[in-house]
This record gives structure tokens, sequence and C-alpha cells, in this order.
């Protein structure tokens, strides 16, 4: 009898766990394609640090939360803040304001990774200021999901849970039809 209990509140866990984390998922996707591009969650955009640049606070391969920012607090930054800025190539970089330079074309930000030695070449433009990060760091959480966004990822975090689900669906289906045939079982003895 103790072991029935168990086996239902087991079976109420994971299905518990299996709709939130369907419901987390459908909700980020659905935020995806609502804003064209980025996940964005309470404001925030998760993103992962691919080199050691601000380390020791932000290491390789963690995951990173930066609040997305309006175009009129672009040019609101001060020397010490973390923003995340758009470069020439496209490619996305977090690093710590080391000076900040007012020109008649707008505000620029010298920046510098604090593991760096000098400060990077290209000043940032205002402008080009993408988000903030306020210090929201998970380590190491990055490194699996850059695995799962490969081949071999794919299948590890959707087709082996895929079947996984479905075997469970079975096995529910099964012990309910048994239960049913228990009770016919019972009732046919009486």
């Amino acid at each position: 009898m103790k072991a029935r209990k168990v086996l239902k509140w087991a079976n109420r866990i994971v299905t518990n766990v299996l709709v939130i984390l369907l419901i987390g998922v459908a909700a980020l996707v659905l935020s995806t394609k609502l804003t064209g591009g980025e996940p964005e969650v309470f404001g925030y955009q998760l993103k992962t640090v691919l080199s050691g640049s601000m380390e020791p606070d932000i290491q390789t391969g963690s995951i990173i939360a930066v609040r997305s920012i309006a175009e009129e607090e672009k040019s609101s930054f001060v020397k010490g803040d973390v923003i995340t800025f758009m470069e020439e190539d496209n490619k996305l970089v977090t690093h710590r304001i080391a000076e900040v330079t007012e020109t008649g074309n707008g505000v620029l930000y010298t920046t510098k990774g604090d593991n760096n030695n000098a400060v990077d070449r290209n000043p940032v433009l205002a402008d080009n200021v993408v988000a903030a990060y306020d210090g929201f760091t998970i380590p190491y959480i990055g490194y699996i999901g850059s695995f799962a966004q490969s081949p071999n990822g794919s299948i590890v975090f959707m087709i082996i849970p895929g079947i996984l689900m479905l075997g469970y669906s079975g096995f529910t289906i099964w012990r309910a039809l048994r239960q049913i045939e228990e009770k016919e079982n019972v009732a046919d003895a009486k």
C-alpha cells in the first residue's frame, strides 16, 4: 500500500514537472516569435559567455542575464557599468565602461574586459549599446546551451526526452488499463 502511494506521488511530481517544462518552453518560443529574435523573460535576455575577458566575475561558459534598454537609456551609462554592445561584425560583446566621452556626434564609451590588459581598440557608440548587465550569472550553463544547439545536442535534448515522454505516456495508459482489468476481475469474482 505504501509503495502504491509513493508511486502515485512520484507520478504526480513527474507529470507536474513535465507540464511546467512544456509551458516554459512554449512561453520562450512565443516570446522569441513576438520579439522577432532573442527570447526575453521579464525584460531580460539570456546570453552565453564565450570568452574569459570578464573573468573572474563572469566566467567562460556562463549564462548571463542582460536587461534590454530603451533608446533614451543608451547614453546614460557611467564609468564602471557593464554593457552589452554590437561590434562592427554583428558580434555582441559584454565589457565594462572604462571611460565616457561626449562628442558632438554623441556619447562614446571606452570599454575593457576585466581580465584584459588594455582597453578595447574601438570606442563604442552609444547607439550600439543593446543591453546592460546587472550582475545575474549562472556559471557553466552556457556549455549546455551551446551543446544543445549542436546536432548531438538536438538528439539529447529533443529526441530522447520525446521518446521518454512517449514511453511514460504508454506506461501510464498500460497501468490505467491494468487497474480497470483488476477491478473487473474483482467484480466478476463476487
